[in-house]
C-alpha cells in the first residue's frame, strides 16, 4: 500500500497514512519512565490532596481516610476555578475572561499499581458510573458550556504521576475542536436527515476491516482517517448525543468494551503511553447561550471515547500543516488487536 490522504467528515481535515515509513508494532517499545517516586494519590496519603468531592468507600470508612475504592477529589492546581464570575471584556482587537470552570481528578484505585485493564467487573462499572455522574453534577452550573473527561498515561502522554487517575475539566466555553464537528454533524443532518456518526458506524459494521471488536450496544474500531498509529473509537451503536443519557445497564457493558481495547493496546504495543478523552453533546442548559446554537443536538450529535496512543512526536510538518502523519494502516492496526488473545 502507498502513502494516501484521507479525509475524515467529522473532524474535517485531511490525514496522510504512509504505511512505506516502514513502523511496525514491534518498534513501538516504550522508554523506561520515572514518574514515580512519592505517591500523594496512594491510600493512606489522602491528606496530601484536597478534599474528597466523592467517594465509594467501605462501610464504616470516613472521608479524607482510608478504605477507599475511588476518590474524586479537585485538582490541587487546577486550570479553572469555581468561585467568581466570567467578567467577559474586551481588550483592544482580543477578548478575555476569568478563568471559571471545574478541574476534578477521579483517583481510580487506591494503589498505583492496579490500572484500569487490571480492575474487576465491579469496580469498573463503578468507575464508568462516577464518569457519568461527575458530568451530570458539573452541568447543574449552569455558567458551564463543555465538560471534557481525559486520561493521560505515561510520561509522553503528560501523565506526571503514575497512580492510574482521570481528570474532568469544565470551562465556559466549548472548544474549537469540538465546535467543529458539532458544526460538521449538524450540517450532515440538514442534507441527509441522518446523523453523521451513525452513518460512519453503519459503514464501518458493514466493511468490518476497521472493527476491533463489537458487542451488543457499542462497537470499538479504528476510524478510517486516524491521526494516531492505532486510534481507535468506541461509540454507542444506538444513537444517543449524551453520556450523560447513559443507563447503569449500558455503561457496564462500555466499561467492559473500553477495558478490552485497554487491555488489547497494553498487551500489543508494549504498554505505550495514550490519551483517552470523552467527547459529549455541550450543555444546552446555560446561562448566555447563542441564538439556536447546538439546538438540534439531540437529532445530529452522537458521543464518543477516543483512544490516543501516543507512538510517536508530532514535528514540524504536523504544526505547520495541520496534517498528521499516520504509519500504520487503520485496516492493519485492527487486525492486529483484534488478533491479541486476551
Amino acid at each position: 500500500m502507498h502513502a494516501e490522504m484521507r479525509h475524515d467528515p467529522l473532524q474535517r481535515r485531511w490525514v496522510i497514512i504512509a504505511p512505506e515509513r516502514g513502523i511496525r508494532p514491534t518498534d513501538y517499545r516504550r522508554a523506561d519512565e520515572d514518574i514515580d517516586g512519592f505517591d500523594p494519590f496512594a491510600e493512606g496519603n489522602e491528606s496530601e490532596t484536597t478534599s474528597e468531592i466523592f467517594a465509594i468507600r467501605a462501610p464504616g470508612s470516613k472521608k479524607n481516610g482510608p478504605g477507599w475504592q475511588l476518590r474524586v477529589v479537585p485538582n490541587k492546581f487546577p486550570a479553572f476555578r469555581v468561585e467568581g464570575d466570567l467578567d467577559r471584556r474586551g481588550n483592544g482587537i482580543y477578548d478575555k475572561m476569568n478563568g471559571v470552570g471545574a478541574h476534578e481528578l477521579v483517583i481510580e484505585t487506591p494503589s498505583r499499581y492496579d490500572d484500569l485493564p487490571q480492575l474487576d467487573d465491579d469496580h469498573i462499572y463503578n468507575l464508568g458510573v462516577t464518569y457519568r455522574d461527575r458530568i451530570i453534577d458539573l452541568f447543574r452550573d449552569r455558567r458551564l458550556k463543555y465538560v471534557i473527561l481525559f486520561r493521560n498515561h505515561g510520561k509522553a502522554a503528560g501523565a506526571s504521576l503514575s497512580h492510574p487517575h482521570t481528570q474532568i475539566a469544565a470551562m465556559t466555553v466549548t472548544p474549537m475542536q469540538v465546535a467543529m464537528e458539532l458544526q460538521a454533524a449538524r450540517d450532515h443532518y440538514s442534507d441527509k436527515n441522518r446523523c453523521l456518526l451513525c452513518d460512519m458506524l453503519t459503514q464501518e459494521l458493514d466493511q468490518r476491516d476497521r472493527l476491533v471488536q463489537v458487542t451488543d450496544r457499542f462497537v470499538a474500531f479504528c476510524p478510517y482517517a486516524s491521526r494516531f498509529n492505532f486510534e481507535t473509537w468506541i461509540m454507542p451503536r444506538f444513537h444517543q448525543h449524551d453520556f450523560r443519557r447513559m443507563t447503569d445497564k449500558d455503561i457496564r457493558e462500555f466499561m467492559y468494551l473500553m477495558r478490552d481495547v485497554l487491555t488489547r493496546i497494553k498487551a500489543a504495543l508494549d504498554d505505550p503511553p495514550y490519551n483517552f478523552t470523552l467527547v459529549t453533546a455541550p450543555n444546552s442548559d446555560t446561562i448566555d447561550p447563542r441564538p439556536a446554537q447546538w439546538s438540534t443536538l439531540e437529532l445530529d450529535w452522537h458521543w464518543r471515547l477516543m483512544i490516543l496512543p501516543r507512538l510517536g512526536n508530532l514535528a514540524g510538518f504536523e504544526f505547520g500543516t495541520g496534517f498528521h502523519i499516520n504509519s500504520t494502516p487503520p485496516e492493519q492496526a485492527a487486525e492486529l488487536l483484534r488478533a491479541v488473545e486476551l
